[in-house]
């Protein structure tokens, strides 16, 4: 964002422009709940914040938030089904749709699933970049089915 600005009172015919930038910082409650000592919840910043939001997302099935019921990437539910061999890539659809939706913060790059029909989970392996920046993040979770 470019403005023009006078340098000093003494020299009022003299501007330049200005570049500025704005770096917003991202933060979110860390999910953990742990006080610090003085009362206060720990917060998690930028990356971790982000990271953070995309575990969530892809662990919430649809209508298991209120009054938002298509909110998550509805992958658990994909454990009780029968697994062929279109898991897989649904569930890569799944994740790169959720993420797009719900998570503006994160540019999706890599979405890989490798299915484990004997164990009935999901191997997920995510990497995304953060907005406005240049850190890639890499994400790798196992979800699996409750007995």
């Amino acid at each position: 964002m470019a403005t023009r600005r006078v340098l000093s009172r003494e020299d009022n015919s003299l501007t330049s422009s200005i570049i500025t930038t704005r770096k917003q910082q991202f933060k979110d409650i860390d999910l953990s709940f742990a006080a610090k000592p003085n009362g206060e919840l720990f917060v998690k910043k930028d990356a971790a914040a982000v990271k953070q939001a995309v575990k969530n997302l892809i662990q919430t099935n649809h209508f298991e938030k209120p009054f938002l019921p298509f909110f998550g990437g509805n992958i658990r539910e994909m454990l009780f089904d029968l697994a062929d061999e279109d898991i897989e890539e649904d569930a890569e659809e799944r994740i790169i749709e959720a993420i797009n939706i719900f998570e503006p913060r994160a540019l999706v790059q890599t979405v890989n699933v490798k299915s484990d029909p004997d164990r009935n989970s999901l191997d997920v392996y995510i990497e995304f970049q953060v907005i406005n920046t240049t850190e890639v993040i890499t994400f790798t979770t196992t979800l699996s089915r409750l007995r």
